[in-house]
């Protein structure tokens, strides 16, 4: 399946950010994946004081995360974040983590409900997500 729209971030881990043992904490990887996803919906212009300004809340629904190898403070590591399908009542996120050598350090697939933030009801996506996606499709 051939992927709807992909973006990339790079980022390195910060000294708090590691375990005993010198390693990225297994739980932060939660934190970038929320940062990857917020850099794409940036790049669609959608972003998260627009989100909150028309009562649309995106709660995880679900969230699995493999991890292949460690990495460590500092090192550089490329998030590629990927989504399969324009959302219709849900978005659905792919990541990969790898380090400069190009090694897959952790891939994870999380979804996330669209939800209306007044009633706390799923909704179908809003105009304001149709029309940046639709805007993308234009420049495609």
């Amino acid at each position: 399946m051939k992927n709807y729209f992909v973006h990339h971030i790079q980022l390195r881990p910060r000294y708090g950010e590691v375990d005993q043992m010198g390693y990225v904490y297994h739980a932060n990887y939660v934190t970038y994946c929320h940062q990857a996803r917020t850099e794409l919906l940036r790049q669609f212009g959608i972003e998260d004081h627009q989100l909150e300004e028309h009562n649309i809340m995106l709660p995880v629904i679900s969230m699995d995360l493999r991890y292949h190898k460690p990495a460590g403070y500092d090192e550089l590591l490329t998030v590629k974040t990927s989504l399969k399908e324009e959302p219709r009542t849900r978005f659905s996120f792919q990541f990969e983590f790898r380090n400069e050598q190009n090694e897959l350090i952790c891939s994870a697939n999380c979804s996330t409900a669209i939800v209306d933030r007044l009633t706390r009801k799923p909704m179908r996506a809003p105009a304001l997500i149709k029309q940046a996606f639709n805007k993308i499709e234009m420049v495609r």
